[in-house]
């Protein structure tokens, strides 16, 4: 089976990657937010971060309507302001990506499923991958990865790496998220070493967090 890492490079030593400064990114993190930003550059950041939200539903009662609630907020959102840009995507489970695509179709915001196992990312990998597949053949643009923590934790580096390129692998055409669940990983070491795991293996996009955990 073709497992997708066959046209990726041959990944780095994930143990040597550089380490990051915590307390210079804390103090650069408290510079940004002292700094006063002009209103019509806080309006522009204000409509890219919009345009780059995914409006989201991934509870246990989730039900077709309620998918269809959402999309619904999704395409009307811009009503009373025009010039809002439309958000990314919906995101919701692989069994209502269909119903999300039908409420969507016609406008230009894409259907986001999560899948391998979210929000844990335990399973077996052929059970993700199938779980993968489905939601891109439901007709999802975007799937949402979590990656296994508990291996990453372990120091399991190539493995994660292996996941990601076979979660991407199975995406087909469908943009491939990966999400690092920062808020379990402890470090900003950790998060600097799973992001460059990520980009390797061919993220398309990194996301900080399932939201099903504090702090984020």
């Amino acid at each position: 089976m073709n497992t997708g890492t066959a046209e990726l490079p041959a990944p780095p030593d994930f143990r040597n990657t550089p380490t990051i400064d915590q307390v210079g990114a804390e103090e650069l993190a408290r510079r940004f937010q002292r700094r006063s930003i002009k209103k019509e550059a806080k309006v522009q950041g204000l409509k890219m971060a919009l345009n780059m939200i995914d409006l989201t539903t991934l509870e246990g009662m989730d039900t077709a309507g309620k998918v269809r609630q959402m999309c619904y907020k999704a395409r009307h959102l811009h009503d009373a302001l025009p010039d809002l840009p439309t958000v990314a995507a919906v995101c919701v489970y692989p069994t209502f990506v269909r119903d999300a695509k039908r409420a969507l179709e016609g406008s230009p915001i894409k259907v986001a499923s999560v899948a391998t196992a979210f929000p844990s990312g335990h399973s077996r990998e052929d059970l993700r991958e199938d779980e993968v597949r489905f939601a891109v053949a439901e007709g999802a643009d975007e799937v949402d990865m979590v990656i296994n923590r508990g291996r990453f934790l372990k120091g399991d580096y190539n493995a994660v790496y292996d996941e990601v390129a076979r979660t991407k692998a199975a995406c087909g055409n469908a943009r491939l998220k990966v999400i690092l669940e920062t808020g379990e990983l402890g470090t900003l070491d950790r998060v600097r070493r799973a992001s460059d795991i990520a980009m390797y293996a061919g993220a398309d996009f990194i996301k900080t967090s399932t939201g099903k955990i504090s702090p984020a």
